[in-house]
């Protein structure tokens, strides 16, 4: 589970909704389907920055001080007084969904955007004349589309056991502020409540939670530029040599995430799924030595590891169901591999038929995987996905198919659902090689994600490689400015959390143009904003080119370009 931090902390306003719209859908959704399914074992990734927004959503709710303006706007009393800047936010933000599933089954909603499409044309004229654009959308159509948008980001769970939530979609339309008032309460509710049913349902052992690096780095990255070759040998390069002090800062983010998790839930996580599966050697060594047990990645970068390490990688039905070890000589990590074509079907696939032939077609996936087992080992298959974008492409937010899904699984006489740390014990048990447990060495890692086995979304175009320069210029300011121990502990504290926030990686993500243009448009402003603000708490003037757009997209990537398949 992963979402940047959409704050501007110059302000500590949201300059995007996404975090808040994907706790009342999928994250509610997926705790919902394990408290309904108690003999399902799953394991969950939490990124310790939307931990961290989740818990700032929750004081908002506490304190009513509301930092989000679309959330804000919900319940704001007088919407025919509203700002110019106001509308265009509702307008532009209210129609942003999987227009499919999301917003034509349900015909209110659909008018509201038919109303739209048939004064666009006028209002665009109004803006082109200088003048007010908004005069054809009254008060009560921007209150109605408001909760529409809030409804059709429900999760499933809610649309069926929540009373607020059936009550306003029965209505439908003529929404008054009391109404907007109990929505906007039942999202409060829900959010405040997301950490600790996660927690309740990992102190009952059916799940566990796992961590990231803090703000979600790609760490092979942050270590060595060079590690891009692993698997692209001919891949342009940012003009910077390397990310400097990259290991410190790796180390960072990796201790907080720790910290954070412990916070949250109460124990030191054992396992950490690296930011986009980002690994290398380098990086699942630094891991190992700060205590991870740990980790896993994509199917390819087991396949060019293997390449890389001299050893077979002909079959997959012989290499990739079981866990491998790395070490650098001190310190061992066990490392799961995922099997793309599983978790593809559920992220890409499965959400175009119908979910009972789908969970048939995944148990026979399974059941074949066994059949070619010729040993007395268990496969242990790994099936590693996205947890919140896949579900808006299936019917009901994915309801029924996760539902049979699980039943199924835990149904089945030859199937274990399970965590990861569960083996680890089970390869670490005593005496592991009597039961022919044992994980195989892997003596060299070809640096790699689980996005077809490359950094490729990250490094080595033009767009993206120039937004690792104008960070790296960023860092090499900060590192001087550190060194005159001119800032208080205060200030330099704000200056490393605004550090670590571009050193994300969804900002490179979206660089390029394969990527809708909104959706370039929105992060690269936002990446700007972050190195910009970071140069202000520094007390240094911005660079000129911080003020010019990075990239323009308008491409039109597969389910919007928020997923990306294991293999190309």
């Amino acid at each position: 589970m992963h979402q940047p931090d959409y704050r501007d902390l110059a302000s500590n306003e949201y300059v995007l909704p996404w975090t808040y719209l994907h706790a009342i859908k999928d994250y509610s959704d997926m705790a919902f389907h394990l408290e309904a399914n108690p003999a399902a074992r799953v394991s969950f990734n939490f990124v310790p920055i939307l931990l961290e927004q989740l818990q700032d959503y929750t004081q908002q709710f506490k304190t009513n001080t509301l930092r989000d303006p679309l959330l804000a706007l919900l319940i704001k009393e007088d919407l025919a007084g509203i700002s110019q800047e106001d509308c265009n936010l509702i307008c532009e933000s209210c129609f942003k969904s999987h227009h499919e599933k999301m917003l034509s089954p349900f015909p209110h909603y659909q008018r509201l955007l038919q109303l739209y499409q048939l004064v666009e044309p006028l209002m665009e004229l109004q803006k082109e004349n200088k003048q007010y654009q908004f005069h054809y959308l009254t008060a009560q159509y921007k209150a109605d589309l408001l909760v529409w948008y809030h409804l059709a980001w429900c999760g499933e769970s809610l649309r069926r056991n929540n009373s607020v939530v059936q009550a306003l979609m029965t209505k439908g339309v003529l929404f008054t502020l009391e109404d907007r008032q109990a929505l906007f309460e039942m999202i409060a509710e829900t959010i405040s409540g997301l950490i600790p049913r996660y927690k309740a349902l990992m102190q009952k052992k059916q799940i566990e939670l796992s961590t990231t690096p803090y703000y979600h780095p790609i760490l092979p990255l942050l270590l060595d530029f060079r590690s891009t070759l692993d698997a692209m040998p001919d891949a342009p390069l940012p003009e910077s040599p390397g990310y400097v002090g990259g290991r410190a800062r790796a180390v960072a983010h990796v201790e907080s995430a720790k910290k954070s998790h412990q916070d949250y839930f109460g124990v030191v996580p054992r396992g950490m799924w690296p930011a986009e599966g980002g690994v290398s050697h380098a990086a699942l060594s630094l891991m190992a030595e700060h205590g991870v047990e740990w980790a896993a990645t994509g199917q390819a970068v087991l396949f060019n590891s293997l390449h890389k390490s001299h050893m077979s990688n002909v079959n997959k039905n012989d290499y990739l169901y079981q866990p491998y070890r790395v070490t650098n000589g001190e310190h061992d990590i066990m490392c799961f591999f995922r099997d793309d074509q599983l978790s593809d079907k559920i992220g890409f696939e499965y959400a175009k038929i119908h979910s009972h032939d789908a969970v048939t077609d995944f148990i026979s996936t399974l059941e074949n995987i066994q059949q070619t087992n010729e040993t007395e080992r268990p496969r242990i298959v790994s099936v590693i996905l996205d947890g919140e974008n896949a579900w808006e492409y299936f019917p009901y937010n994915g309801f029924y198919f996760l539902n049979e899904l699980y039943a199924a699984l835990t149904a089945h006489a030859d199937i274990k659902m399970t965590t990861f740390s569960d083996i680890v014990d089970m390869y670490q048990a005593p005496s592991p090689l009597n039961k022919g447990l044992s994980a195989p060495a892997l003596p060299q890692v070809a640096a790699g994600s689980w996005v077809y086995g490359t950094f490729s979304t990250w490094i080595g175009s033009k767009d993206k490689n120039q937004a690792w320069d104008l960070l790296c210029a960023a860092k090499k300011t900060y590192d001087s400015v550190l060194s005159q121990h001119k800032l208080s502990e205060e200030q330099a504290k704000a200056c490393e959390r605004q550090l670590a926030i571009c050193e994300g990686s969804d900002w490179f993500w979206w660089f390029g143009d394969y990527n809708s243009s909104d959706s370039v448009a929105s992060f690269d402003q936002l990446y700007r904003r972050n190195l910009i603000n970071l140069y202000k708490l520094l007390g240094q003037p911005v660079p000129d080119i911080l003020h010019k757009k990075i990239s323009e997209g308008g491409g039109g990537s597969e389910n919007a370009g928020t997923m990306r398949r294991g293999q190309s």
